[in-house]
């Protein structure tokens, strides 16, 4: 692609770029371009929402340039402060080695490890002196520290500011001058600490990164940001069949922009859009668990789901000889629920939207009376909802 080709790709789906105009200088540079991505591994697991930035960083991998995945093993022990409204409890290092590994397996389901410069800041971070450390933070005011919107909202919510949560910013912009990135991507909320970065390679003689940030991804609920707190995530390491009925269940809209930030691609508005969501849950299903699983993830919905078939579906079997005592449609339902997908429900929203509403259903029969007693047999199978069904045996 010419310079101005990779702009136009570069750019799609980004919330910010500053500026495009530096970004294409350095495309024109014909050089690969050091790109990028630093994560502090505080958790095992990761969503479809830490890979928008993952994502973005595989395309500048295809157009030939050189990323850099900076594991924060040092930062990581401090906890990035952006969007807290309390300090976040300490790390030990045992515990982020620990995340790093089974996050950059994760990682490499969407990067070419081969391709990909994996780098800890500890290497650095641990080196440096108290004297190092001091000089470093003279390079930075309080003013500036307090121009965060998350630090001030704080200050003036009577809670505390720690100071070694002042030191993450720094951290972070050090990293840029360490690997003399020429790009460094982050979420919209992390324009503050990737600007800091810009200003320490200006004062180092380096060439200043160009800032580009992702937006922040909208969760299965199409409303509130994907996170595990808000039960509307997609997580990397979800099985492969469930990894497809979640997908299948986000609204046209955010459809797109699914499309858009985790495949990098258009979705084809001629047709249909159910066949458009089904080829979405298919493709992404297949880079985490392989062609073949998307494929089958999509053939076990369209059996349980298009054809109504869900006697000849796979699904999470039920011990007949677990079940509760003195049996009723309602605790047979939570208890399903419960057992098989790790979920629970009030007796309220079982009764509201499940039981009398006709989507729990005993081999096609409805249940709605929540009272009804109910005996269910080896290979029965119970549907729970559009997404849930379970088989006894």
């Amino acid at each position: 692609m010419t310079p101005e080709e990779q702009l136009k790709l570069l750019t799609t789906g980004t919330a910010k770029v500053l500026s495009e105009k530096e970004l294409l200088e350095k495309l024109r540079l014909g050089r690969p371009l050091r790109v990028k991505l630093g994560v502090d591994p505080t958790a095992p697991d990761i969503h479809f929402g830490h890979t928008v930035a993952l994502e973005k960083l595989r395309q500048f991998q295809l157009l030939g340039h050189q990323a850099v995945l900076i594991i924060g093993d040092f930062t990581a022990t401090i906890g990035d402060p952006t969007g807290r409204s309390a300090t976040r409890p300490p790390l030990t290092r045992d515990e982020v080695l620990f995340n790093a590994e089974t996050y950059t397996t994760q990682a490499f389901k969407i990067l070419d490890k081969s391709l990909t410069e994996v780098v800890y800041n500890g290497d650095w971070f641990r080196k440096m002196t108290y004297e190092e450390v001091l000089k470093l933070n003279g390079r930075v005011t309080l003013q500036q520290m307090l121009q965060r919107e998350d630090f001030r909202n704080r200050i003036d919510s009577a809670q505390e500011v720690r100071l070694h949560e002042l030191q993450y910013p720094i951290m972070q912009g050090w990293d840029s001058v360490e690997v003399r990135s020429d790009v460094e991507i982050g979420g919209t909320d992390q324009l503050f600490n990737i600007l800091v970065g810009r200003d320490l390679q200006k004062e180092e003689g380096q060439p200043q990164q160009v800032v580009m940030l992702m937006p922040l991804l909208v969760g299965l609920d199409g409303v509130k940001k994907m996170s595990k707190s808000y039960g509307n995530y997609v997580g990397v390491s979800d099985p492969a069949q469930e990894m497809f009925g979640k997908l299948m269940s986000v609204s046209d809209d955010t459809m797109d922009l699914y499309y858009t930030l985790l495949l990098g691609e258009t979705r084809d508005t001629d047709g249909h859009p159910m066949e458009a969501k089904k080829s979405l849950a298919e493709k992404l299903t297949g880079r985490y668990h392989g062609p073949e699983a998307g494929a089958a993830a999509r053939a076990d919905w369209d059996t349980r789901f298009s054809k109504k078939d869900l006697a000849s579906a796979e699904l999470p079997e039920l011990p007949l000889s677990g079940l509760p005592s003195e049996l009723t449609v309602l605790s047979l339902t939570a208890h399903s629920f419960k057992t098989a997908f790790d979920l629970e429900k009030s007796n309220g929203e079982l009764r509201k939207q499940f039981i009398t509403t006709g989507s729990v259903q005993l081999n096609g029969e409805k249940l709605t009376d929540p009272s009804a007693t109910v005996s269910p047999a080896a290979g029965d199978v119970l549907k729970l909802s559009k997404k849930h069904a379970v088989r006894f045996v």
